[in-house]
């Protein structure tokens, strides 16, 4: 394994991070009628990925791990997920990531990232993670209802608290990550040390939108969402020799059906195509090349990108673990850049 700074800490992760949107799903419907997440396979995953080096997990309030979209019914679940898992190791072994935001309960202050908001769902993550503080706190998306100094206020306090070791922010456009670290300069509050962004080999849209040229003036990590692109880029949803999509049973696909709409379609196969080529010639899968993607766009870039990707299963985390050795030229990357842009 190899170890990244977390932005401009000193806090050093492990360059694959552990995602908890999406967790094994089991055969059985709980008292909703909801597929449940196979919790025992779950914490094997993420032991398996512990035991090989990488020390770094990250979840939010609102993640179930099923289901899309999350009711209030189900909110949480995967902040438990983990709990069972930490309660395995050395909690100070681990860096852990979790989110604030969301919608959490139907009362008017039931979501945003009003200082009532923060701080109540701070202590709620921390009793569903079963710890006594969570080493990065990130504000998950916009919320332009609360003035921005009211919700940097409200996280310094729980980062002098002991609460909280770092903070970071997702999903906002690069003028309000600006606005944010300004004021924070201003009022003497720590700095973000991350953003959270999604980013694939079909999904590119930071490297236009200012986003990436942020986070590299601040110093700021990017902890890429969706390397996989919810798992299409591992190539298990297209038929290479019949040229047509498939939904396995059980797949992401078959739960979440948006994701069908997004992706099935001629653009996605030509990168699929484009992929296993370069895959193919260096003896590794779709999968380890989408991760070594992100990593070898780390290094052109000049910004720290820690791919964040979820498991189905205990046995695929030895392959994405993997993907840190795989060294890609410049070329690899033209050749898929080439055949997105035929069918662009």
């Amino acid at each position: 394994m190899r170890y990244v700074r977390l932005g401009w800490s000193g806090t050093k992760v492990s360059q694959l991070c552990v995602g908890t949107w999406h967790l094994p799903p089991s055969r059985e419907l709980d008292e909703h009628g909801v597929l449940k997440v196979d919790v025992d396979e779950a914490v094997k995953a993420m032991r398996r990925a512990y035991d090989l080096g990488v020390n770094f997990i990250d979840t939010a309030n609102r993640y179930h791990g099923i289901m899309q979209p999350v009711d209030l019914d189900h909110v949480g679940n995967s902040e438990r997920v983990v709990g069972r898992f930490l309660a395995t190791v050395d909690r100070e072994s681990v860096v852990l990531a979790t989110k604030v935001r969301g919608q959490m309960a139907p009362w008017p202050n039931g979501e945003g990232l009003s200082r009532k908001h923060v701080m109540w769902q701070v202590r709620e993550s921390l009793r569903r993670l079963g710890t006594d503080h969570i080493d990065l706190y990130q504000l998950h998306w916009p919320d332009p209802e609360t003035p921005k100094i009211e919700t940097l206020r409200a996280l310094q306090d729980l980062v002098r608290m002991g609460l909280v070791h770092y903070t970071g922010i997702s999903n906002h456009p690069a003028h309000d990550v600006v606005e944010f670290l300004e004021l924070a300069d201003r009022i003497g509050a720590d700095r973000f040390v991350t953003m959270q962004e999604k980013y694939n080999v079909l999904e590119r849209e930071i490297e236009v939108d200012g986003r990436l040229d942020v986070a590299r003036r601040y110093g700021l990590a990017i902890l890429v969402y969706s390397p996989l692109a919810q798992g299409v880029l591992t190539g298990k949803y297209y038929d290479f020799k019949e040229g047509r999509w498939v939904v396995p049973e059980l797949s992401r696909a078959s739960l979440v059906p948006d994701l069908q709409r997004r992706y099935f379609n001629e653009r996605t196969a030509a990168a699929l195509r484009a992929m296993k080529e370069v895959a193919d010639s260096k003896g590794i899968t779709l999968a380890q090349l989408a991760l070594a993607w992100v990593i070898k766009r780390s290094e052109q870039l000049g910004v720290t990108l820690i791919p964040i990707t979820s498991f189905s299963r205990a046995s695929q985390v030895d392959e994405a673990v993997e993907a840190i050795n795989v060294s890609l030229k410049d070329d690899d990357v033209k050749a898929i850049d080439e055949a997105l842009a035929s069918r662009a």
